[in-house]
């Protein structure tokens, strides 16, 4: 079953990715540099970006090499705190805002519902017997943060903003300063919830 996951993770992550990639490229109206820079310019892509290349890379050694899934249970908790965070930001904040439909819709169920699903039940599936400590959240947070000042440094100048709650000139800069720091605040819980959560069960075995 863990095998089994693992590759689906891996092919629907880069099936989804590529999928979403070629419908945006086919309805922008901008370059193909500039559409592409968009692109990556979502959390959400950029964290099942992330899955598929680290599941596509598990499923290269376990199928080329034929090694068993030997993998740190840290970055895997940290790949499922960016995952969890796509998957609960769209779920309470961002479906509501359009109603795709067609290939746009499987694209877009699967990167924000299914593959956080997915990564969520892989990572309850490998919790090591080894304690996480709650410092390696700092080192998570760093991708959250670096990718928070990339979006409104590069926002400033292409008044381009991927989410609503990162719109400073239709918001205010005070506003998305709250905005930035109550995600901030939420990244850290989440990722403490994961870390509590996994020690509880380390503390049962």
């Amino acid at each position: 079953m863990k095998k089994g996951l693992m590759l689906c993770i891996a092919l629907f992550s880069l099936l989804a990715v590529v999928t979403q990639y070629y419908l945006m490229l086919a309805n922008s109206t901008h370059s193909v540099f500039e559409t592409s820079i968009r692109f990556f310019s979502y959390f959400t892509i950029l964290s099942n970006t992330i899955v598929a290349v680290y599941f596509t890379y598990l499923t290269y050694n376990f199928l080329i090499h034929k090694e068993n899934i030997q993998f740190s249970f840290g970055t895997l908790s940290a790949i499922t705190v960016y995952i969890t965070i796509v998957g609960l930001v769209y779920q309470f904040l961002l479906r509501q805002t359009w109603n795709p439909a067609g290939m746009q819709k499987v694209a877009d169920e699967t990167l924000h519902s299914l593959n956080p699903l997915l990564v969520i039940i892989f990572w309850f599936l490998h919790i090591k017997t080894n304690k996480l400590p709650y410092s390696q959240i700092k080192y998570w947070l760093v991708f959250p943060l670096l990718y928070l000042a990339f979006v409104l440094i590069r926002g400033h100048y292409s008044n381009f903003y991927p989410y609503p709650f990162l719109d400073v000139p239709g918001l205010g800069l005070k506003k998305v300063t709250i905005n930035c720091l109550g995600m901030a605040l939420f990244f850290y819980l989440i990722a403490a919830m994961y870390i509590w959560f996994a020690n509880k069960i380390v503390n049962r075995k």
